[in-house]
């Protein structure tokens, strides 16, 4: 009797956990819908205005110019293109955000990656005026290759769209910093420094530094909280700091052993 009394209880005890995990799994599943959807409002609100503004002047004829045509529908066509980046990129941050992503680690030359990402903007290089300095170096890491080609990229872009000129000049330099078994990325720009108060701030999403940028130039404001998740999934160090002249952003991963 007693055996048979202490089985069931196992079993009930066994059953209530299992009950709290799926409602504590039904809990994050209805919190990450919510959360999608307020940010999606959030964000979609500009660009969703000026596509009906824009499609309300081409179906109403407001002007006959061809070229003024042309452009109504150049604007309508890059702001759904907006769209639809700010769409993927907050869906891939929510599956990060609530554990949803499995992380796939390969062995790669992280050097061919970021020189190929150098090379797909040089034409941004050359119409700001920038001058790229890479430390280049063979160098191989144990990581998840298509998540550090996003939080370099997300670096990159951020650096060209903050890069001013100080004293004669107008750079970003990308170095490396070997510490123990771990490689330090570094990506700087010359330009303002960060206030200390947004140093924390600017990994929170749609938090944007300068407000009066215009939205071209600004961005998102998704790319560093999508760095931050992924390197919260890795589990290894990422950061900003000022410098002299300007800002360093940087992340760690794994060396290889081989």
């Amino acid at each position: 009797m007693s055996k048979t009394l202490e089985k069931t209880i196992k079993q009930l005890r066994n059953s209530n956990i299992e009950l709290e995990k799926d409602i504590e799994e039904k809990s994050k599943t209805d919190e990450m819908r919510k959360q999608f959807i307020s940010d999606v409002s959030h964000e979609l609100k500009t660009p969703i205005a000026l596509i009906q503004g824009y499609a309300e002047g081409l179906v109403e004829n407001v002007t006959e110019d061809e070229e003024r045509r042309k452009f109504y529908a150049e604007v309508i066509l890059d702001e759904a293109n907006k769209m639809d980046i700010v769409v993927k990129k907050l869906l891939e941050l929510m599956k990060l955000e609530y554990g949803k992503n499995a992380l796939t680690l390969t062995r790669f030359n992280i050097s061919e990656l970021i020189r190929e990402i150098i090379r797909t903007s040089s034409k941004l290089f050359e119409e700001e005026n920038i001058k790229i300095e890479f430390q280049d170096e063979e160098v191989y890491v144990i990581a998840d290759e298509f998540y550090i080609e996003q939080v370099f990229n997300n670096y990159l872009t951020n650096a060209i769209k903050n890069v001013t000129e100080i004293d004669g000049k107008k750079e970003i330099n990308i170095e490396y910093e070997k510490i123990e078994n771990k490689l330090r990325i570094k990506v700087y720009n010359t330009g303002e420094n960060i206030n200390t108060e947004d140093l924390n701030r600017i990994w929170n999403r749609f938090y944007k530094v300068d407000t009066s940028r215009n939205r071209e130039k600004g961005g998102t404001g998704i790319g560093l909280s999508l760095v931050k998740a992924i390197m919260q999934n890795i589990g290894n160090k990422y950061g900003v700091e000022n410098k002299i002249d300007g800002v360093e952003f940087y992340f760690e991963v794994d060396m290889s052993k081989e």
